[in-house]
């Protein structure tokens, strides 16, 4: 007969039962595990449940109830201020009559808002409930499985994964370091830009996702009666151009593309003073944007739906010559980039002499406008994505990855001064960011990404 050993350490893993017999001159044993099977099917239905919620819940359905209550908000706003109209008018009726219409117009689009609003409430809560439920059952079914772990290899995961954290939090501290002293703008009485919050608004057009390529805001110096509407400038053609404005009478008419009005710039698309490229922007109820085919300013009347123009200094890029982009892609004929302030438009733009680096100047307003005073930095314009102006200083940002945009250039042109440290975070919803621009009546930022229009509130020092 012939004997086995197993060590002591051996049957401890296997957890087995050994027996032996003998038959004739052969040697038979019986090996039993002593241990529960795995239950891959549970494991196999928990995965199942996990992807059914990630493909469930999007960043869509998440944001969707918050836009709608931001619209909802605003455009109680707005029919608060249409009551104390009517209150202070005493005109023989005429225009209270006006003002009634206007009311009962406004209480329409709430009611179908509140609608909306009501249905999507719902609809989350259907889902939250299932989901609810869903990830109750997968808890279960998880501490279930982790009895399986008889090395407890998931218990010294996480308690690697804490120490970790930890060090690197450690770490974040022992490397954070003061931010330089700034000089406060004169013409920023509350300080310097800090940070940036949000997204506050983040919603697709009545475009839906045909056109990745736009702008759009609020005019800073809007004429009287405009104070609420919003604008918007999407690039129909070719990602390139446009020939006409979009007005809406308020965030929630926007977002939920309700009763716009076009101001035509041109008949036809693209042609003569049409728009090329997506850094428009709307200032004293006009529209400024680089005009088609030439290195010029045009400025679009909104009212008497005139345009006039004024040319770049010699030799100015245009047409694709020196685009806004990062290492995976260009953004196609941002050449011009224009910009508001505390003090009005801005174009920032380059040329060979300036060996592509940035270029800004003043816009005067006027029919036709023109250009003054003008200041060149050490920005090279295609290691940008995006530039805006806020309270005379300039601001560029550049692409981090998928999730982040990062500010982090500025110069002030009171003092001349240039910073490359700024690292002010945007967080993104989409890949790109097309267009950007500040607004200093609500001190917002206006972006336009892959289609989608994006707001973020501004936080200065």
């Amino acid at each position: 007969m012939k004997s086995f050993r197993l060590s002591v350490r051996t049957a401890a893993f296997f957890l087995t039962f050994f027996s032996q017999s003998v038959s004739g001159k052969d040697c038979v044993c019986e090996l039993k595990n002593l241990q529960r099977p795995f239950p891959m099917e549970k494991l196999n239905n928990i995965q199942t449940a996990a992807n059914e919620c990630t493909k469930t819940i999007t960043p869509n359905e998440v944001m969707e109830a918050d836009v709608l209550m931001l619209g909802l908000q605003r455009r109680l706003q707005q029919l608060e201020e249409s009551m104390s109209v009517l209150e202070n008018e005493d005109d023989g009726d005429l225009y209270g009559a006006v003002s009634l219409r206007i009311i009962e117009l406004e209480l329409s689009e709430i009611q179908e808002l509140l609608n909306k609003l009501q249905n999507t409430i719902k609809s989350h809560k259907r889902l939250s409930e299932s989901t609810l439920k869903k990830m109750q059952n997968v808890a279960e079914t998880m501490q279930e499985l982790e009895s399986f772990d008889v090395s407890q290899v998931i218990s010294r995961q996480r308690e690697n994964q804490r120490m970790k954290r930890d060090l690197a939090e450690c770490q974040h501290e022992l490397n954070a370091t003061m931010q330089p002293p700034t000089v406060h703008s004169r013409r920023c009485p509350q300080g310097q830009l800090v940070n940036v919050n949000g997204p506050r608004t983040y919603s697709l057009t009545q475009y839906g996702t045909s056109y990745y390529y736009g702008a759009w805001g609020k005019d800073p110096k809007p004429a009287p009666g405009k104070e609420a509407m919003y604008w918007l400038v999407a690039l129909t053609s070719s990602n390139a151009f446009a020939n006409y404005v979009r007005h809406y009478s308020s965030l929630s008419t926007i977002l939920v593309g309700v009763g716009p009005v076009d101001s035509v710039i041109s008949s036809s698309n693209p042609t003569t003073n049409t728009i090329i490229g997506p850094n428009v922007v709307q200032y004293g109820d006009a529209l400024y944007y680089g005009c088609y085919n030439t290195p010029s300013v045009c400025r679009f009347n909104i009212s008497s739906k005139s345009v006039t123009n004024t040319p770049l200094p010699q030799n100015s890029g245009f047409n694709n010559k020196f685009p806004f982009g990062h290492l995976d892609a260009t953004y196609i004929y941002t050449d011009l980039d224009f910009a508001t302030d505390e003090s009005g438009v801005w174009v920032v733009y380059t040329a060979p002499e300036n060996f592509g680096n940035v270029i800004l100047s003043e816009v005067i307003e006027g029919s036709p406008p023109s250009l003054g005073r003008t200041w060149r930095t050490s920005l090279h314009k295609r290691t940008a994505t995006n530039t805006f102006m806020a309270c005379g200083v300039l601001y560029a940002t550049r692409f981090l990855d998928k999730q982040t945009e990062e500010i982090f250039y500025s110069f002030d042109t009171e003092t001349k001064e240039e910073r490359y440290d700024l690292k002010i975070h945007l967080k993104k919803m989409q890949t790109n960011i097309q267009s950007l621009n500040y607004n200093p009546r609500d001190r917002m930022l206006y972006a336009y990404s892959d289609a989608y229009i994006v707001s973020y509130d501004a936080v200065f020092q």
